[in-house]
């Protein structure tokens, strides 16, 4: 069933300035190649007038300069509205990234709660007062807004993403310009517009529709932009860090990830399984944090393994509208072909494979069924490369030496996963595996009080929670004496 019956038509016409441009980008659903959405190919000038208007709006306008509370009052109102039109904004993730009506729902959920989280820390901003530097003299420690952030959204979470990050950056003050995935703009157009509607000021949140080149690059290399926060490849992070350089400017990077799900013999294994298929098959693997490799036990591995392939078996792929689909579709051609590639090089280099290893086009989609690999070394190209699909790679281990090397040997450091029904065994691992983000007995299961971001060539900085709010903040000291100065040269 498709839910949208008519294309969708964008314009950039969102907070204080228009597209002059006419041409668009046209986004076809990867699930059922139905055109879904129209959004304008925004223009270098297009880019440069709304960095203007939030130059503007930061250095003259009121949103910088509001309480706390105001600002708070303003995001909750916004929040409102997304909770009140989370269905539509679910189905358009649907139409536009080809994940299931599930997923999307979920996502939604959790863009709410970012939002209601971001509001309340508006309201919590705090210093530190010095008073022991003598009887005369005092200092305080303050934060303020950084200014103006540019923000690269990617396309596989780009309503939760856009979560994570704006209303985080409003909250502290700051004025925004987005930059969308040219695949999946829709919702933060439409996010975008429901905080307009919620009271955010006109400049204060641009959206800039359109490619890297050359909405992107101008963000990153603008003197007036001072701050980029992007998620996607780490490929295209590199490039972003290298040309921010020019301008001195703060980066956040979150980036690629190859995470590893690491199961004990002592686990829950009913828990393990359904972790395991939901850390890779989330999302259809489109996830910079998907449990990609299974580090299991060799003790249990031949009957946890032949459980889990069994499972991946019965996962029901395609019609992404159906409440009980479990795996969507990829979001390109390209994409959709690099994940297919990876079929071959797991057989030629002698993995076992257990289930899937096919693509499915049915229905005129880009489909690509569960795929389990089995006996996987650490020099296999499908343990070592980000695949960003559904394809799971499973290798044993002997010991829990052996089973914190296997998940720290990789040039990523994203997320890890531990099942164990022993607190001293998960205690001990988790200070050990190099990962912004280790989780026990469950998987990919943040929420908005607590730091995401990686290590390594995951990137650097933080999203989400006080850590991630804190990015978009100036750290500045004022020192002042009290009661007439002494001169620094007086005659003694």
């Amino acid at each position: 069933m498709n839910y949208v019956s008519t294309v969708r038509t964008y314009r950039l016409d969102v907070h204080g300035y228009e597209s002059g441009g006419a041409e668009t980008i046209e986004r076809a659903s990867p699930a059922s190649g139905r055109l879904v959405s129209r959004f304008a190919r925004g223009t270098a000038a297009d880019c440069e007038a709304a960095i203007r208007v939030a130059r503007n709006a930061f250095d003259q306008g009121p949103w910088p300069r509001m309480s706390g509370a105001e600002r708070a009052a303003v995001i909750r109102r916004w929040a409102n509205l997304v909770e009140e039109d989370k269905e539509r904004l679910a189905r358009i993730e649907v139409d536009e990234v080809g994940k299931p009506i599930r997923t999307a729902r979920g996502d939604l959920d959790g863009v709410v709660d970012l939002f209601q989280f971001a509001a309340g820390l508006a309201m919590q901003v705090h210093g530190e007062t010095f008073t022991n530097l003598g009887p005369d003299k005092t200092a305080w420690v303050h934060r303020e807004p950084i200014g103006v952030v540019g923000m690269i959204i990617p396309w596989n979470f780009p309503a939760i993403i856009f979560a994570q990050k704006v209303p985080y950056a409003l909250a502290a003050g700051c004025t925004v310009v987005v930059k969308p995935s040219e695949f999946t703009s829709g919702t933060a157009l439409e996010l975008a517009r429901l905080g307009r509607q919620a009271g955010i000021p006109e400049g204060v949140l641009s959206v800039v529709t359109g490619y890297g080149d050359p909405v992107g690059e101008i963000l990153v290399k603008s003197p007036e932009v001072d701050f980029v926060s992007f998620t996607g490849s780490t490929a295209v992070g590199r490039r972003i860090v290298t040309n921010s350089a020019e301008t001195l400017k703060r980066v956040s990077v979150e980036l690629g990830g190859k995470s590893a799900n690491i199961v004990f013999a002592d686990a829950d294994l009913d828990d393990a399984i359904d972790g395991s298929l939901f850390g890779i098959f989330f999302n259809q693997g489109e996830c910079c944090c998907s449990a990609a490799r299974l580090l299991v036990d060799e003790t249990i591995a031949d009957m946890f393994v032949e459980r889990l392939a069994a499972r991946a078996k019965a996962m029901k792929v395609g019609d992404v509208h159906a409440d009980d689909s479990e795996v969507g579709a990829m979001i390109s051609e390209n994409h959709f072909n690099k994940v297919c590639s990876y079929f071959d090089k797991g057989k030629a280099e002698g993995a076992k494979l257990l289930a899937g290893g096919e693509a499915d086009r049915s229905g005129g989609g880009l489909f690509v069924q569960p795929t389990v690999f089995d006996y996987v070394l650490p020099s296999m190209t499908i343990f070592r490369e980000e695949i960003f699909g559904p394809i799971l790679s499973i290798s044993r281990f002997k010991t829990l030496e052996e089973a914190v090397a296997l998940a720290n040997d990789t040039n990523y450091g994203l997320a890890n996963t531990i099942w164990t029904k022993n607190f001293d065994t998960a205690h001990m691992v988790a200070p050990r595996l190099r990962s912004g983000t280790v989780w026990i007995n469950t998987t990919i299961d943040n929420g908005p009080q607590t730091p995401f971001g990686g290590y390594k060539a995951s990137g650097f900085g933080r999203e989400m929670g006080q850590h991630g709010f804190d990015e978009f903040t100036n750290v500045k000291a004022v020192v002042a004496r009290l009661g007439k100065r002494t001169p620094y040269y007086a005659t003694r």
